[in-house]
């Protein structure tokens, strides 16, 4: 693998961060990159080693802190390193050196900043995260630590894209049931099956909840294996695991 490949948001322009893939790591096999997921088969001496390539590569000398995810809507607000994982996903904080970071294989990594007030944030929206408003959940902690919703800006990084996420009629019936206006977020796929718009159904919650800039970043994990790991990729070609990217942020 080459240097760790750090993608960056013009939204979020002079705020440290980046949107890293699978380029730059030490692991192997399957794993083989940047592979950052604890949870994974991965070995774990790899794993921390990729860790501190990520951070080094984004934030050099924070202190990386994550979170156990568990797809819900829960948002923790980090004023030090955090010696254990709490089961949230999302996190907020106002103090200089820390590394949020947040895990994804498909589901959609969103870093948001407040400059001004200097408070960043980080949040794993994957579907069922996103339904249950994980995104609202991370503005808020924001504006508890005074950021105001109309200067965040967020960026949504790589995540799966539409054309590569077919769902069934049972997925498409929660998401109408939430709001039926949420349709327009599915395309017509095969008989009884869906595209879904992971991507464009994030950004619509965000702005939703008052953010004033939202910059969706339309990089598809699935379809672009050199770059990206993606869960539901691995799965549809049997493959025995997979890693996991980070998306991270911090105070400058």
């Amino acid at each position: 693998m080459s240097g760790v490949e750090v993608i960056r948001a013009a939204a979020l322009d002079g705020v440290p961060h980046g949107f890293l893939g699978r380029h730059g790591g030490v692991s192997t096999g399957v794993h083989a990159g940047l592979n950052v997921g604890i949870g994974s088969d991965d070995d774990p001496v790899a794993v921390a080693e990729n860790r501190v390539l990520a951070t080094r590569a984004v934030l050099p000398g924070a202190h990386l802190t994550t979170v156990y995810q568990v797809h819900g809507a829960e948002a923790v607000t980090v004023r030090m390193p955090l010696a254990d994982r709490p089961h949230a996903d999302a996190l907020v904080t106002d103090r200089p050196g820390l590394a949020l970071g947040i895990l994804t294989a498909d589901c959609a990594p969103v870093l948001l900043a407040d400059v001004q007030a200097g408070v960043v944030g980080a949040a794993h929206a994957g579907w069922k995260g996103a339904l249950a408003g994980v995104t609202d959940a991370t503005v808020i902690a924001m504006t508890a630590l005074g950021a105001e919703p109309a200067r965040i800006v967020a960026a949504i990084g790589p995540a799966i894209a539409r054309a590569s996420y077919e769902v069934d009629d049972a997925f498409l019936r929660r998401f109408a049931a939430a709001d039926p206006a949420n349709e327009r977020f599915f395309a017509d796929g095969r008989a009884g099956h869906h595209r879904f718009d992971l991507e464009a159904y994030v950004a619509h919650r965000l702005a939703v909840s008052g953010v004033g800039r939202v910059e969706a970043m339309g990089l598809d994990t699935y379809a672009d294996a050199d770059r990206f790991y993606s869960y539901r990729r691995a799965t549809h070609r049997g493959e025995p695991g997979y890693g996991r990217q980070i998306a991270i942020v911090g105070v400058g």
